[in-house]
């Protein structure tokens, strides 16, 4: 029994001494390239870099991340698990929203392309949804949703389409078509919102067991 009891004793100073040790090296974490460091070291930990979007993520965990300042760090507890996050980067991101019909060239001829491009062009303006348009017209199944594309960011399409739609000269609401010949994409766009700048965190997630 006396050595049952010295065991565990032993043991929960070591525990204590484990906990506190992963915290001071959270501490020590102040940027992307730290977490990633940590991470290839430190195994065990099964941590990850994960990006919350405040227009995306709408959970109980990013509102509360959100709140954090940055190298704020929130701690949630389980019976068999302990989990840390540490919000190492925070900053407004530009995203930009439009839909499409999407023209596949493999499939249809330029002079099929051209024709229901100026279709869709003319109901647009003869007041058709464009919603209604891209189920009728699109060839991917972004169709299902009326072609829009939500919310997306630098880096998140082909440059091709991306340099068109951040062209700062077409207004809400405006038509305009887009070609990517090498790809054999052709669209037809609808800028729907103006440009809106969304807070995003990189947190450094970590769990470690509960002993």
């Amino acid at each position: 029994m006396n050595r049952i009891l010295l065991t565990i004793l032993l043991c929960v100073p070591l525990l204590g001494f484990s906990q506190l040790k992963l915290e001071k090296e959270l501490d020590s974490i102040n940027t992307e390239a730290d977490a990633s460091k940590f991470i290839e070291t430190n195994k065990a930990a099964k941590g990850k870099i994960i990006v919350f979007n405040k227009e995306k993520h709408n959970t109980r965990l990013a509102e509360d991340l959100f709140k954090l300042s940055t190298g704020g760090k929130k701690v949630y507890k389980t019976d068999f698990e302990k989990t840390y996050y540490k919000v190492i980067e925070k900053q407004s991101i530009p995203y930009y929203r439009v839909s499409y019909v999407y023209l596949d060239g493999k499939q249809k001829t330029m002079d099929e392309i051209n024709l229901t491009r100026e279709k869709i062009i003319r109901r647009f303006h003869q007041g058709y949804r464009f919603k209604d348009l891209a189920r009728l017209f699109s060839m991917d199944q972004n169709a299902n949703r009326g072609g829009d594309l939500g919310w997306f960011t630098n880096g998140e399409t082909h440059p091709d389409f991306e340099a068109e739609v951040l062209d700062n000269s077409h207004g809400v609401n405006e038509i305009f078509t887009i070609d990517i010949p090498s790809k054999d994409w052709y669209y037809v766009v609808v800028k729907t919102h103006d440009t809106k700048m969304i807070d995003e965190i990189k947190v450094l997630k970590i769990t470690e067991p509960v002993k």
